[in-house]
């Protein structure tokens, strides 16, 4: 008989095969088990039971981010998600009715101020001093009624674990987990804080805020991207950091929070993921008793203003006493475009990791980079940027290694990737996709973020299948498409020891 045997490469690519083919079947599994429901009031809930532990995770994800601001209040989302944590008529305080009150003297004197250093040609220094004077002291009143992260401390009494929040360009995400058997507590306390929230320190935590962009700017890398981004965008919100701009931070008052919440935070844009030791049976009725609460709303709907199409090359240069930076952005569609896998394909083919040809070309080869990287999409919801990155090596320019990045570009569109490159790259992408869901919170995460950017959250258990479908032919046309000179923003540093470091953007 004729004996046969496998090389290690052979036996190697089995082995992944196998363990995708039941990776596949186990995610078929979790599927079957969500359950979903649309609340009387709109709140969607998507439930996952996973009994392996009896912990449960909590998501509630809030259709709205820093894409859906508008100019003079940039920056909104991001505060009003600090304010999330600051408590309700009935947390957070000692005596609410006598808060009240003293919230509203705070203001009266915020916009007493705000008027004054409005005035033009400009304002009485001597005015500002006391007007300033008078909020502080309007501030210190208020907060003799504040206890201080209250909702937190119930949340640690009871076993909680992660409780944190986030606000990107499209979304703003609140999350935690407790025991199994607290899941009344958290629904309880959702309720709360999304019916009755109560915008207490606002302006403390405005300033708490602007020393953060302040300190995030003192990083050069931070202040090329916060002045690339807006040269890339001409028109779409995308341009705007989430942060706020500092001007529109200091103006903005309670009242503007508190219309940002009535706007965004209906049940109607609203949507809840839990996954966990859970029964959806039982766990239904009681998030109606308690979710139910929240007020409807209306659903704001998408960003009308589209990104019109890049006519010409755009090029930003900054002088810094900084290491020099290169960063390349084109124009690409969305999350929901059936080309995304592929784009994610082409990103992690060109720059992702050492095994990336930019870094073999540039870090390791020519010796252009100390490091290099590429990433399919600044943000998701919509158009957004693929980008590439450089940071010269000691005695090499920012010209060379843009140079050598179109060269990779160009062997793209001219060559099909090999096999063994996109076999690399869908193993990756089937690794970083299973790492991402593998604990309840990712999964929960990742089951409201695929319903709100994408539809539906079955679309999340499809994306193994759509990166399996990548193929060669798919990044080279997509590589042809992409990467035309018309459509790219370059931004760079150069380093000047002269150069004197900017402040903050406004």
């Amino acid at each position: 008989m004729r004996r046969v045997g496998l090389t290690v490469t052979a036996v190697s690519v089995l082995l992944m095969l196998l363990a995708g083919a039941a990776q596949a079947e186990g995610w078929r599994d979790l599927e079957k088990r969500v359950v979903e429901k649309d609340l009387p009031n709109g709140l969607k809930v998507i439930i996952l039971p996973r009994p392996e532990a009896p912990v449960v995770s909590m998501v509630t994800y809030a259709d709205v981010g820093g894409v859906d601001e508008n100019q003079n209040a940039t920056g909104l989302a991001h505060v009003f998600e600090h304010m999330a944590f600051k408590g309700t008529t009935t947390i957070g305080t000692t005596d609410y009715a006598a808060e009240k009150k003293a919230m509203q003297k705070e203001d009266a004197a915020f916009l007493a101020l705000r008027e004054e250093r409005r005035r033009r040609p400009h304002p009485d220094e001597a005015k500002l001093k006391e007007l300033e004077a008078a909020l502080k002291a309007a501030q210190d009143e208020a907060r003799k009624f504040v206890v201080a992260n209250e909702i937190g401390q119930i949340i640690e009494q009871e076993g909680g674990q992660g409780l944190n929040a986030f606000t990107s360009s499209d979304q703003t995400v609140y999350l935690y987990s407790l025991p199994a058997n607290k899941l009344e507590l958290w629904a309880a306390l959702e309720s709360d804080r999304f019916t009755n929230p109560v915008i207490r320190e606002f302006y403390k935590e405005k300033d708490v805020i602007m020393e953060e962009k302040r300190m995030g700017e003192s990083n050069p890398i931070s202040r090329l991207i916060s002045d690339f981004i807006p040269v890339a965008f001409k028109a779409h919100m995308y341009r705007s950091f989430v942060i706020g701009h500092l001007s529109d931070l200091q103006a903005l008052s309670r009242a503007d929070a508190e219309a940002w919440f009535k706007k965004y935070y209906g049940a109607r844009n609203l949507t809840v993921a839990i996954v966990g030791d859970v029964d959806p049976a039982t766990v239904l009725p009681m998030l109606e008793k308690y979710l139910g609460k929240i007020p409807s709303g209306q659903k704001p709907g998408r960003v009308i203003t589209e990104e019109p199409p890049q006519r010409a090359e755009k090029r930003i240069i900054m002088e810094d006493p900084s290491q020099p930076v290169l960063v390349i952005g084109y124009h690409m569609p969305d999350v929901a475009h059936p080309d995304h896998p592929a784009y994610k394909a082409m990103a992690d083919i060109l720059g992702g990791g050492r095994s990336s040809r930019l870094y073999k070309s540039l870090v390791k080869e020519k010796k252009l980079a100390l490091m290099s990287a590429a990433a399919a999409g600044l943000a998701e919801k919509y158009p957004s940027l693929f980008l590439t990155f450089a940071m010269p090596n000691k005695g090499k320019t920012n010209a060379e290694c843009e140079a050598a990045i179109y060269e990779e570009i160009e062997k793209l569109q001219q060559q099909p990737v090999t096999p063994e490159e996109l076999e690399g790259v869908k193993a990756r992408a089937k690794s970083a996709f299973i790492d991402s869901v593998e604990n309840n919170t990712g999964l929960a995460l990742n089951l409201a973020k695929t319903q709100n950017l994408e539809g539906d959250w079955r679309r999340m258990f499809r994306e193994l299948e759509a990166i399996d479908q990548v193929t060669a032919a798919d990044i080279q046309r997509l590589a042809q498409q992409l990467f035309v000179r018309s459509n790219r923003t370059v931004g760079m540093i150069e380093n000047n020891p002269a150069a004197k470091p900017a402040g903050p953007g406004n």
